[in-house]
């Protein structure tokens, strides 16, 4: 149940990321849920890849390469799922540091409900 109320909430965060960056566009509610589940997976297994083989590179940069790999991993995505577009790589960059902080409060806030329970 958590992980579809998480799902549903970091697609939500995926629709307000238009009213705060221009350049970016989601279509409809269902191109979002796609979109998050997709963002979910990519981040989930393809990411900390994609970390580990430019390990040298984001030590060198203290880890801004690692912002560079969200963009362009939030910017393939879009590329994939129809009803969302990212107009450029600035764009991704900021919807992908966005929609990380988004899904941070998501998951603070899923944690926080969850503890109250126990």
């Amino acid at each position: 149940m958590r992980l579809i109320l998480r799902w549903i909430l970091n697609a939500v965060a995926l629709l307000l990321l238009p009213e705060l960056i221009s350049g970016l566009r989601v279509d409809s509610y269902a191109a979002a849920l796609v979109a998050a589940l997709l963002l979910g997976l990519v981040n989930a297994m393809i990411r900390p890849l994609l970390i580990l083989i430019t390990l040298p590179i984001t030590v060198l940069t203290l880890g801004i390469f690692a912002l560079i790999i969200n963009a362009l991993l939030f910017w393939g995505v879009s590329g994939l799922v129809g009803g969302v577009h990212v107009a450029d790589f600035w764009t991704a960059f900021w919807g992908a540091l966005l929609y990380s902080v988004f899904t941070w409060l998501v998951n603070i806030a899923i944690g926080d409900a969850e503890g109250r329970r126990r």
